[in-house]
């Protein structure tokens, strides 16, 4: 089957649309983050935004392979929501939930039933990233709720995002002895190497 006016083409332009819409109301929300003292957060949509605008490129390079100078005709919905980090994170998961439950499956099935099978693997990959989104957001938003993004159960190594100060305790410093930048900056150091 070819990709011009297929059900798979519709779908690879609303998902781009959708990613590239997602890159730009992350960094939205990274700017948000930031306002509200909370640079590990800033740090996390600022790199979920990379990416989305990975995912966009390669949806997009489907479909410049068979369509330049096309245009596809999409019909899509895409949330409108921008307020505290918080419920900043809600949303993010909630979008990403939607995506890695629904739309990314229902779009690589589709791609497999018309034969693009590279097309449905890469689908199916890419709804697997959108679940690791939804499930980081949605812890971090937990501990956010919980006032506990900045304090764990046992004692952990705390990195400075600003200069690598490290510290070991159940909760990372008010401020970087070392930078004298505020907690909002801490995040737990997790080195496998």
């Amino acid at each position: 089957m070819e990709l011009k006016g297929s059900k798979t083409a519709t779908n690879l332009m609303t998902a781009f649309a959708g990613e590239c819409q997602a890159v730009m109301r992350y960094k939205m929300y990274a700017s948000q983050a930031k306002k509200e003292g909370l640079e590990v957060i800033q740090a996390v949509f600022e790199e979920t935004a990379e990416n989305e605008r990975a995912h966009a490129n390669r949806l997009y390079k489907y479909l410049k392979e068979e369509l330049n100078d096309e245009g596809i005709t999409i019909n899509a919905e895409y949330p409108v929501h921008l307020g505290d980090t918080l419920t900043n994170l809600r949303a993010a998961a909630e979008g990403e939930e939607y995506e890695h439950e629904d739309m990314y499956p229902t779009f690589a099935k589709i791609a497999k039933e018309e034969g693009f099978t590279a097309i449905a693997a890469t689908l199916k990959e890419i709804g697997e990233v959108e679940e690791h989104h939804d499930k980081r957001y949605t812890a971090l938003a937990d501990r956010l709720e919980k006032d506990k993004l900045f304090e764990r159960d046992e004692e952990v190594y705390w990195i400075c995002l600003n200069c690598g100060y490290v510290h070991k305790g159940k909760k990372a410093p008010k401020k970087c002895p070392a930078c004298d930048h505020p907690q909002g900056f801490f995040k737990v150091l997790l080195e496998d190497y």
